[in-house]
């Protein structure tokens, strides 16, 4: 997707993920309110809502209705057919239920929009300092990692997470680039048994083939460095209109940064980390000591 000038031409887009689609529409009703001066409050009433409502549009938090999108169109002055209908088309698709919609019995909403985000990326790095990142987790492993957070759940709701967590896996396949940084704690902590690390460590080494990912391992005898907070992700996009988002994940929730000074700051230390960390050449020559 391009942008075209800032006089005020519209955004061009390809179908993708409705995530990403909320927010590439509520970038663009947001740029048209303010080239006309319009206040939130103002645009709310329009579509008999809130300031605040006006603020989660734009933001792509929530689902836009065909109506709303007409009406505010109109009260910023769109009344060529072609611009309205591309707007309008945008919204629809928007709103059509991603992939994972199926899985909702199991899917909290908070890491329902980290989906969305991960479906619609070009490329993520990750640091990770307690398990291998999801999409590099084998079905054991990721079984394992689930029982530790839901250790009530049925079978069937078990075998449901961990075929989430594997679907998630095929972005990898249609051109996600990767690039992860994993504390070595990461591989030397037993989960599920001897065999399924072991299975693990096998499957990390066969991926680290792919072009398309790369993992660097930190090890102990570096010391303390600069991700002392915790593990966090950066998602960016092929969308020029798309901020980078970085992504934290807690017990119940999650924290979403999209603001340039907050991912910038975790660029550079995601590149410091990698700079630390063992090359990935190196990486692979520690994983085959670990199975050896």
């Amino acid at each position: 997707m391009s942008a075209e000038s800032a006089e005020g031409k519209l955004l061009s887009y390809a179908p993708g993920s409705p995530t990403v689609l909320r927010i590439l529409l509520g970038t663009q009703l947001r740029r048209l309110r303010t080239e006309k001066g319009i206040s939130r409050e103002d645009a709310g009433y329009s579509i008999r809502a809130s300031h605040a409502k006006i603020s989660r549009l734009e933001l792509g938090q929530v689902s836009f209705k065909q109506r709303d999108v007409a009406d505010l169109l109109t009260l910023y002055g769109v009344t060529d057919t072609g611009e309205r209908q591309q707007l309008l088309d945008l919204a629809k698709q928007a709103n059509a239920p991603g992939w994972w919609h199926k899985y909702g019995d199991v899917l909290p909403t908070w890491f329902e929009v980290y989906i969305g985000l991960e479906g619609a990326a070009s490329s993520i790095r990750t640091y990770e300092n307690q398990f291998v990142p999801g999409l590099l987790q084998t079905a054991g492993y990721a079984r394992a990692v689930i029982e530790l957070a839901h250790e009530k759940a049925t079978r069937s709701e078990l075998d449901r997470r961990v075929a989430l967590r594997t679907m998630r896996q095929r972005r990898l396949e249609s051109g996600l680039t990767l690039w992860a940084v994993i504390d070595e704690a990461v591989v030397r902590r037993t989960l599920g048994g001897p065999d399924i690390m072991r299975a693990q460590i096998a499957h990390l080494l066969d991926v680290t083939a792919e072009r398309n990912i790369t993992v660097q391992v930190m090890p102990f005898d570096r010391g303390g460095h600069a991700a002392a907070g915790g593990p966090f992700s950066i998602l960016r996009f092929p969308e020029r209109e798309l901020p980078d988002v970085v992504y934290m994940e807690q017990l119940t929730s999650a924290l979403y940064l999209d603001k340039p000074a907050d991912s910038d700051h975790y660029m550079e230390v995601m590149d410091r980390l990698s700079v630390q960390a063992e090359t990935p050449r190196e990486t692979r020559r520690f994983l085959e000591r670990l199975i050896s």
